[in-house]
């Protein structure tokens, strides 16, 4: 199989990276607007599997010029372009998978190609990130085992290992996604209906072994597809994991329409936009460095098995790999799609069509492959007779 990867930021070389380890992998192209930086990137894995390729995800044509020579492609590109990206596969007949854009509405859009991609006889999988990702996966995994499923419970975060400043956080990805997703609504479901509720609100405490007082709070984007496959189910509902105190000091900058796209103020005679002043702030505070970093996730899926209450929980603590320099989030972002990538250029996932990940990724597989890779997903199962 030959797969293109799209965007050699940290995501789309790590993706690269565990791509080329695969024996059933012949060839990785991986496409960049820096194809300097990209070809350092090459030099240093020293793997002959892999191509570099000038990309300018912009142009149609140079987009095309990579994706047609590929079995399936990993859009690692910033949600923006993943409308193109999915039209541009299904134009050329070649399966593609990216890492996800529900904000703004981007995986709608493509989950609306699906008849499109049935045509063409091509597979679309979405979201495939962790927040959305790999709890969509865990959550499908565990409904299916159920017969009526009446509760999924999402809990994730990227933190430092030793939290420090003022929010107790380093950027894990792009501070953009941050405000996005503490800006605008949640979507949950409470007692059968959607709800809108406010990002930042109803925190809760939460415990992980090894780590010092946590917080859960509502952020958007994070149900996805879930909303959608799971809709009319008692309740539905995702919360990011931070330090405490974190949401409290947020949400102050977000009531004052500092992380809102639209407010723009007057600076010595210069319009400019209230949000960019404070990434362009808070960037250099919150980078991660060369600090430790931890993905911790819980996923609770409730319902019956027949008049047996039972209830799944998939939980994962995992932290920057020390030896290679591989962030935690990195290790869990990269190391899902890659899997996923597979799993559809080896036929294991043969379906043809848009697919959100919680109705086609095989669980049982998708968690043993992610414990090769070290990432290991842990699953605790409780039942209740009725």
């Amino acid at each position: 199989m030959i797969v293109g990867v799209l965007g050699a930021g940290l995501m789309g070389k790590e993706a690269a990276t565990d791509l080329v380890k695969s024996p059933q992998v012949e060839k990785v192209i991986i496409g960049d607007l820096d194809v300097g930086q990209t070809e350092m990137f090459a030099q240093k894995l020293q793997n002959p599997k892999l191509e570099v390729r000038h990309l300018d995800a912009n142009d149609d044509e140079s987009i095309r010029s990579l994706i047609k020579e590929c079995d399936v492609v990993v859009n690692a590109l910033f949600y923006t372009f993943n409308q193109r990206v999915a039209e541009l596969a299904i134009e050329l007949g070649v399966n593609a998978v990216d890492l996800g854009g529900h904000i703004g509405g981007a995986t709608d859009y493509i989950l609306n190609l699906d008849e499109k991609a049935k045509a063409a006889g091509v597979t679309l999988i979405p979201d495939l990130g962790v927040a959305p990702g790999m709890i969509n996966i865990l959550a499908g995994h565990g409904a299916k085992k159920l017969d009526k499923v009446s509760s999924i419970k999402l809990y994730v975060g990227g933190i430092p290992v030793e939290p420090e400043g003022i929010f107790k956080y380093n950027l894990v990805f792009s501070l953009d996604g941050v405000f996005d997703h503490y800006t605008d609504k949640s979507h949950v479901i409470r007692n059968g209906e959607m709800h809108e509720v406010d990002s930042l609100s109803e925190i809760e405490p939460i415990h992980f072994d090894g780590f010092d007082e946590l917080e859960a709070f509502h952020t958007a984007g994070g149900t996805s597809t879930l909303g959608h496959t799971f809709a009319g189910i008692d309740t539905l509902e995702y919360k990011t994991i931070r330090y405490k105190g974190h949401a409290e000091k947020f949400k102050l900058l977000v009531d004052l329409g500092l992380t809102n796209k639209e407010t723009m103020v007057n600076a010595g005679g210069n319009v400019v936009s209230a949000r960019e002043v404070l990434r362009e702030v808070l960037t250099p505070q919150l980078r991660l460095g060369d600090k430790k970093d931890a993905v911790l996730l819980r996923v609770i899926v409730e319902g019956f098995e027949g008049e047996t209450e039972k209830s799944y929980m998939y939980e994962l603590v995992t932290t920057k790999d020390e030896l290679s320099g591989t962030t935690a989030m990195a290790r869990a972002t990269a190391n899902t799609i890659s899997v996923v990538a597979q799993m559809v250029g080896n036929g294991t996932i043969t379906s043809h069509g848009v697919y959100p990940p919680e109705l086609v990724v095989p669980g049982d597989l998708y968690m043993r492959e992610m414990a090769n890779r070290g990432v290991e997903i842990k699953e605790y199962v409780k039942s209740e007779q009725m």
